[in-house]
């Protein structure tokens, strides 16, 4: 329908072109062409008889009349090839974008589009496929999530209901113990629903950040600090190896010390009594970068990227049994990334350690933290 009519309406405005032109060009040829002829004739022949004259006008007229017909055929005929090579050229393409936009707004988010050539149809059919697959992925993040939302309130709400179920029945007493295990359940449930809160602000970028400039010595202390009673109690090392002369970074002091208090929680959660972790600070080029080392269990391969998404775990049961709600490493990295910087994973297997890199822009003009190391 798109096509057809898009088709006709060009054709009309061509033809109509072509008709105005046509009628034009009749009327300037029939009121001047036939004196200019005359004064030929007698600039040729001299005086020539009546009958001659109304023989040569009459074939004069014909022949323009000839003319313009065939003419007027020939643009027709143009109209309707341009017009068909301009549906198939333009028109086409925006019915196809028409057909697909259709289907995915009935949920079928593979639909793709045909590129063909750079011109701005092509890049219309670039953006467009890029939407649609935009699209897909949120859909099917969106559908993970529910799903692993489920899985993870399932648990919970399970050991809360059938408390309350057997202290109905009389089968369970009202001991501390029951209270214990039902409130350390229910602050399960909303650790969750505040981690996924935080998550979401961040990676719309609406979380609320009060910047300022901060030496990054101040940042790597601060976290060292918090973590060590628990390291102590693991017997875990920990320091802080922080270069000399770093520029400022411009930063939340609050958010940083959340990501770098969830690595080190990460870290410490995945290093054996006796192992080693690091906090380090050092520029690189125009950022510098926050990274905590461990000598723990390490990362395979092809989990250094999906450990960053919602809910993933290495080991799920143990991770979930420790309590982490499995999106940590998800709000540090979208608090990261409104800040404009990039959260990383480095390991070189299972058994060998693993570091996270947390990059920040060095702000502008700010002055260097002169910390030396102790």
């Amino acid at each position: 329908m798109i096509r057809r009519s898009l088709t006709a309406k060009l054709f009309a405005a061509q033809l109509l072109v072509i008709v105005a032109g046509s009628v034009t060009l009749a009327l300037v040829a029939l009121s001047l062409a036939p004196g200019l002829f005359h004064r030929h004739v007698r600039d040729a022949l001299g005086v020539v008889p009546a009958d001659v004259a109304r023989h040569l006008d009459e074939a004069f007229a014909d022949a323009v009349l000839l003319a313009l017909a065939v003419a007027i055929a020939a643009a027709a005929l143009t109209a309707a090839v341009v017009s068909l090579f301009v549906s198939r050229r333009i028109v086409r393409p925006v019915a196809q974008l028409g057909d697909a936009a259709s289907r995915i707004a009935r949920g079928r988010y593979g639909e793709r589009v045909p590129i063909q050539g750079s011109d701005e149809l092509g890049r219309l059919g670039a953006a467009f496929n890029a939407m649609a697959a935009a699209l897909e992925s949120a859909e099917e993040r969106r559908r993970r999530l529910l799903t692993d939302l489920a899985h993870e309130l399932r648990t919970p709400l399970a050991t809360i209901d059938g408390y309350l179920e057997g202290l109905a029945d009389g089968v369970v007493a009202a001991t501390p113990e029951t209270w214990t295990v039902m409130r350390r359940e229910s602050t399960r449930l909303r650790r969750l629903v505040d981690d996924l809160q935080k998550v979401s602000k961040a990676e719309e970028r609406q979380l609320d950040l009060h910047l300022e400039n901060v030496a990054p010595a101040a940042l790597v202390d601060a976290a060292v600090a918090a973590a060590t009673p628990a390291y102590a109690d693991k017997n875990v090392n920990l320091r802080a190896e922080v270069a000399n002369s770093l520029p400022r970074v411009r930063a939340d002091i609050d958010r940083i010390a959340e990501v770098l208090s969830n690595l080190l929680d990460n870290a410490l959660r995945h290093t054996p009594a006796g192992g080693r972790v690091a906090v380090s600070a050092e520029q690189r080029d125009a950022d510098v970068v926050l990274a905590v080392t461990d000598t723990g269990e390490g990362i395979p391969r092809e989990q250094l990227e999906p450990i960053f998404e919602r809910f993933y775990r290495t080991d799920a049961a143990r991770s979930r049994d420790k309590g982490g709600s499995g999106i940590g490493l998800t709000i540090s990295r979208a608090i990261v990334q409104a800040h404009g910087g990039r959260l990383t994973a480095e390991s070189a297997g299972p058994g060998r350690g693993s570091r996270f890199s947390l990059s920040l822009p060095a702000a502008r003009n700010a002055h260097r933290n002169e910390r030396q190391s102790q």
